[in-house]
């Protein structure tokens, strides 16, 4: 495998950030505008998809490097690296997007090739249908089932993309208990399946969307994990793919926290001396929020069972920027978030990657059976 110069992908891509910074505002306003960035040409969002090798013939080159942005390590450099542009732009671009990494876990070749050549047809949305209405994204104690007759019968909330994808992935109860959940490549054109946009107030890029399911019909050949034991294609299996995610949605809210530190600094020209120390102390734990995601990837390339480091980089990361960009808008003074509206924008957009692979009190639950887990190695070793 190539070893990737991460300096050079984030300068490679700076560029592309700062021409989603221009445009964030128009998307933010009216999410149709997302057609008109696509069409300018400035996103390369086909080589920045994750395709594996054969189903691109222009994948991204950085100093003359094929980059097929496969690892965590290089999903989380470019969510960063954009995000700093518009985060929301970088969840509601086209193509395989969390739905892929599911596919690269759990399919077989015939259903991953299946997924790949249907996505790599340009302006493909997919969408991950995980978080229901009242449950959020507590895979256990899903609702949506695959009733006796075979087809999918549910409700889900919260669905990126959804109204606009034409494949993805379902997560379903097929029998009670932690064995009982599996996954499904659905495409959106079958009968039953009715999606339709919410209203949000920030990520509106990525068109949060419901989607009802009135007995959709399944084919044998929809099942991902077919080929796998009935433990690795289930829930237990699926932790994989959220472990490989969380990195991701945490150096989103990185490029978020940076973007709100530097457009303070643009706008200000002088601080107070206690200012000067808070913006101090925000870089501080935005250096160590970046490693501990670097680390955290790193770990879920190496070892995605393992979740703990994923979920304290994300729960690390999402923590401040929630408290930089609530702080951002009392530095710029009164009615900041009027005056400022890519500001605002930040503001609203943190909660909706809350939302994302489960909400802080999740990863803090996932760190705590983390050091129980590892107490109780301890425990058995002395």
């Amino acid at each position: 495998m190539t070893t990737v110069d991460l300096g050079a992908l984030r300068d490679h891509l700076r560029p592309v950030a700062a021409a989603l910074r221009e445009r964030a505002l128009a998307v933010d306003a009216d999410p149709g505008a997302l057609h008109a960035l696509l069409d300018s040409g400035v996103l390369p969002y086909r080589q920045l998809g994750g395709f594996p090798p054969g189903y691109l013939d222009d994948p991204l080159r950085v100093r003359g490097v094929p980059v097929l942005v496969r690892t965590c390590v290089e999903r989380a450099v470019v969510a960063e690296t954009l995000a700093w542009g518009d985060a929301s732009v970088v969840v509601g671009a086209p193509g395989p997007s969390m739905s892929g990494v599911v596919v690269d876990d759990l399919a077989d070749d015939e259903q991953r090739d299946r997924f790949y050549r249907h996505v790599a047809q340009p302006r493909t949305w997919t969408f991950f249908g995980l978080t229901e209405p009242d449950r959020g994204s507590d895979a256990a104690a899903l609702e949506t089932a695959v009733v006796a007759e075979g087809v999918l019968r549910g409700h889900k909330k919260y669905v990126g993309n959804v109204a606009r994808a034409s494949l993805g992935v379902v997560f379903a109860r097929h029998r009670p208990g932690p064995l009982g959940v599996g996954v499904y490549l659905v495409d959106t054109a079958r009968p039953g399946f009715d999606a339709a946009p919410l209203v949000t107030t920030g990520m509106r890029a990525v068109q949060l969307g419901e989607v009802r399911l009135r007995d959709v019909p399944l084919r044998p050949e929809d099942t991902l994990g077919r080929h796998l034991s009935p433990s690795r294609r289930g829930l237990l299996g699926a932790v994989r793919t959220f472990n490989r995610l969380r990195p991701v949605v945490a150096a989103l809210a990185v490029g978020v926290t940076q973007a709100a530190l530097d457009y303070v600094r643009a706008e200000r020209s002088s601080f107070r001396a206690d200012e000067r120390r808070l913006l101090e102390t925000f870089d501080d734990r935005l250096h160590a929020a970046r490693a501990l995601v670097l680390q955290a990837a790193r770990g879920a390339d190496a070892d995605p069972a393992d979740g703990t480091l994923p979920a304290a980089a994300k729960a690390t990361a999402l923590d401040l920027a929630d408290e930089v960009t609530r702080t951002v808008p009392a530095l710029l003074g009164p009615g900041a978030r009027w005056e400022h509206p890519y500001v605002d924008k930040l503001v609203r957009d943190v909660p909706g990657l809350e939302m994302m692979e489960g909400t802080r009190t999740v990863q803090r639950l996932t760190l705590a059976q983390g050091w129980l887990q590892g107490r109780a190695r301890h425990a058995e070793l002395v």
